[in-house]
């Protein structure tokens, strides 16, 4: 049963159709682990195995920001598809899943072997951190900048796009750090390495 908090002994901690904290979907009631590996289990449409009506499909655009704010808490996602009766798989799931690899093509370094960010998922977007490197997912392309009142790392030696290497501007005090995120593109995850 995943709806309890892991037994001692289990060995990762699932949530079904949810982030980990959040209980968006009402199924995910327990606190998330600090100690075990956290997964996120959602589908493309609203079923999980093959579903001739439903067609309510997930765009690429939610899928990325699921993945970014699933990678911010330090948990995998595990993307859900139920294959048709004659074993392929919909046309509809296809086209997500390359758009999710093409995208992870230009950021995966953000997401692959990272863990959870020093904040955990904000409206603005979130963050993931490997070795001496901050990825900040900038989620929402409206704001002018993101402020970090307190910014647990002593000193910023570069920002830049994870995308074409482009610098990024920042402040970096001991009171706050603030990184200028006025992105006027089309990405759905403007990806800012520090």
């Amino acid at each position: 049963n995943h709806h309890l908090t892991p037994f001692p002994g289990e060995d990762f901690q699932m949530f079904e159709r949810d982030l980990p904290g959040e209980n968006a979907s009402g199924l995910s009631f327990q606190t998330a682990s600090d100690k075990l590996p956290l997964e996120t289990c959602e589908t493309i449409s609203n079923s999980w195995g093959y579903n001739l009506s439903d067609t309510s499909y997930k765009s690429k655009e939610q899928l990325v920001k699921m993945l970014a704010k699933a990678s911010g808490l330090g948990a995998n996602l595990l993307l859900n598809i139920g294959p048709m009766p004659s074993g392929k798989v919909q046309p509809e799931f296809q086209e997500r899943l390359a758009g999710m690899g093409e995208w992870l093509k230009v950021y995966g370094e953000s997401i692959y072997n990272t863990k959870a960010g020093f904040i955990k998922p904000q409206t603005w977007g979130s963050v993931t951190q490997k070795d001496n490197k901050i990825y900040i997912h900038v989620l929402d392309s409206k704001n002018a900048s993101i402020l970090f009142e307190k910014f647990p790392f002593k000193k910023i030696t570069k920002a830049y796009l994870l995308k074409d290497k482009r610098p990024v501007k920042f402040i970096s005090k001991k009171e706050f750090t603030e990184i200028y995120t006025g992105f006027s593109n089309p990405e759905i995850d403007n990806v800012v390495v520090l």
